[in-house]
């Protein structure tokens, strides 16, 4: 049976862990969508120059496990007295910032090959379409190629935010106190699984639904041109004849 009564106590502590995922998700969302972007263009584009580089780094961080990336900024640095010594010790210190880094980083690598593949997928002709019109580069890539890419990538962008979510566990192996950090602490106390890991489960659900509706909601949006009921047209009404006629 579950000890109501726990649960009701450790609420507090459980919403605070809740702000804390809340803020490295989007913190690192954020910070992820806006690094992908100027880096899936390099990633799809014919120069070798701009394509390889890209590709190394997402390359290194798709293959390595997150687990390990969050040790190495966290653990490892520190142990290079360059590192100690240098102006990026008081953040690589912090295990907030090392957290928030290591969750940057990792679906910078993800999103980029994502918006890449939207990229690559770009129609040739609304590129023609959109020159012959007189649009500039930068015009085409505003209204015209990034629209387009960011529609296609959204239902998988929607499922790399949810893993993103579901990774943000990892931090409290630096000591964060987390959503999972905070199940662990009430096992620790009480030894009881339902009322520590269980509501830990309840809470990642929460957060999974409402992410998914969300996402959800802007597929609605962004992709209705592709609903065939949104998009079909309504058959007039036939005109009823006249009785004077």
């Amino acid at each position: 049976m579950i000890d109501w009564t726990i649960v009701r106590e450790m609420l507090p502590a459980f919403w605070h862990g809740l702000q804390m995922t809340l803020l490295l998700l989007v913190t690192s969302a954020v910070a992820g969508l806006l690094l992908s972007v100027p880096l899936s263009v390099a990633r799809s584009a014919r120069s070798p120059w701009a394509r390889w580089p890209v590709f190394g780094f997402t390359f290194v961080i798709r293959g390595t496990p997150l687990l390990v990336q969050l040790f190495i900024l966290y653990y490892g640095l520190p142990q290079f007295g360059v590192i100690r010594n240098s102006t990026l010790w008081p953040l690589l210190r912090d295990p907030w910032f090392c957290a928030w880094a290591a969750f940057t980083l990792n679906t910078t690598a993800y999103t980029t090959e994502i918006f890449a593949g939207a990229i690559r997928t770009t129609p040739a002709g609304e590129i023609e379409a959109a020159r012959a019109m007189g649009l500039t580069r930068a015009q085409v890539f505003r209204d015209v190629f990034w629209p387009g890419a960011w529609r296609r990538a959204l239902p998988q962008y929607g499922n790399e935010i949810i893993q993103l979510m579901h990774a943000t566990a990892l931090a409290s192996t630096v000591t964060i106190v987390e959503i999972l950090r905070v199940g662990r602490d009430v096992y620790t106390n009480y030894l009881k699984i339902p009322e520590s890991f269980g509501m830990a489960a309840v809470f990642y659900l929460g957060l999974t639904l409402v992410l998914a509706g969300l996402f959800r909601l802007l597929e609605r949006h962004f992709l209705r041109h592709l609903d065939p009921r949104a998009s079909a047209t309504p058959m007039p009404e036939p005109v009823k004849a006249s009785a004077h006629a």
